[in-house]
């Protein structure tokens, strides 16, 4: 059962009102002030707004959009200087602001409640606090621990001697193998798996002979990681992911592994084994990074590129194999005058009788 949202319509000056609790700052005016009574009955993007809907502008490439939009009224940056035909509300981070608004007025499901469904299977060796919720079909094994209020989702797995901290919520098929380490707070979506054997192996005789992969996994706290990606327990020791990271869908971080606090690894980023990255790291989409190397503080790394060195603190890369982003630019600058340059050294060829 979900909690009541709040309905709509609402005046613009009661939905701002709304979020400054929400976000604990409060909401700038609109501008003209007496759009605080105009009346909003839902939130959309500003190309799908219709009347009635409030959205939000903060990527200049939507400006075209901003200037049409059906929308009541728009959330702006507070520098902006173009003229809307509708109320603005000026605010230094529309997109937050936006956010809080729409967390006002959708408030989330309602935990379950806590205790554990019939279908479960509970190790009689397994520590689990009486406000923890168990789903149907989930499997909970020997020696594991599970902390407070922690909700864990139908047909999710958590292996022997794996330990959950307080407030964590496991969506449905989840798997935590053995001897993997959760702080409080941790989120894993749907399919996603904690403590598989990393990729090792040596060749000899003619096979693949595999290594044990003996260590395990360590998740700080306020982590959040996307549906199906998977985290590799190590070969020994532990992997490690930082508090506060967020992890997207479909990443794979190999063993032995070290990711500092307040990463952001985005959708199809792979890194390989014994990698270490910094603190608010920055990993674009299917980015990909060699193993053995380190990373340093506030790198970012753009889309689709292949790190196959180490990197300093605060670098930005680009390209594969990756390299500074200004170098890399210019790089892609001069592949687009190929076609030119050529027809240009084929009419000099010809001139020069070489042709």
């Amino acid at each position: 059962m979900e909690e009541t949202a709040v309905r709509f319509p609402l005046s613009l000056g009661e939905i701002l009102d709304l979020a400054s609790r929400m976000g604990g700052d409060k909401m700038p005016p609109p501008d003209p002030p007496e759009a605080v009574s105009v009346q909003i009955s839902g939130l959309a993007s500003l190309e799908d707004a219709v009347p009635g809907d409030l959205s939000f502008f903060s990527n200049p490439k939507y400006l075209r959009a901003a200037q049409k939009t059906a929308a009541a009224a728009v959330i702006v940056p507070s520098e902006f200087s173009e003229r809307l035909h509708v109320p603005v509300i000026r605010h230094e981070n529309p997109s937050l602001a936006f956010a809080y608004i729409s967390e006002a007025l959708t408030p989330p499901a309602l935990p379950p409640a806590p205790g554990v469904h019939p279908s479960a299977v509970v190790d009689s060796g397994a520590m689990i606090d009486p406000s923890v919720s168990i789903g149907p079909f989930a499997v909970v094994s020997r020696g594991a621990i599970i902390g407070k209020r922690s909700v864990i989702g139908a047909n999710t797995y958590i292996g022997e001697n794996s330990r959950l901290g307080e407030d964590c919520t496991l969506y449905p098929s989840v798997t935590v193998r053995e001897r993997c380490v959760l702080g409080d707070r941790v989120i894993l979506h749907c399919g996603c798996v904690i403590g598989a054997d990393g990729f090792g192996y040596e060749f000899n005789d003619g096979r693949h002979v595999k290594i044990r992969q003996s260590g395990g996994v360590i998740i700080g706290n306020d982590v959040e990681i996307g549906a199906n990606s998977t985290i590799d327990r190590a070969r020994f020791g532990n992997t490690r992911i930082g508090d506060g990271t967020k992890i997207d869908n479909l990443v794979q971080i190999a063993h032995n592994v070290v990711i500092g606090r307040g990463c952001i690894l985005v959708a199809g980023a792979m890194i390989a084994g014994s990698t270490r990255l910094g603190d608010f790291v920055t990993l674009g989409g299917q980015v990909g990074v060699a193993g053995h190397l380190s990373i340093g503080n506030r790198v970012m790394v753009g889309a689709q590129s292949g790190v196959s060195k180490n990197v300093p603190d605060g670098v930005i890369l680009f390209g594969s194999p990756a390299e500074p982003m200004r170098e890399a630019k210019r790089k892609l600058a001069h592949i687009g005058l190929l076609g030119r340059l050529y027809e240009r050294v084929k009419v000099l060829e010809t001139k020069l009788g070489l042709r």
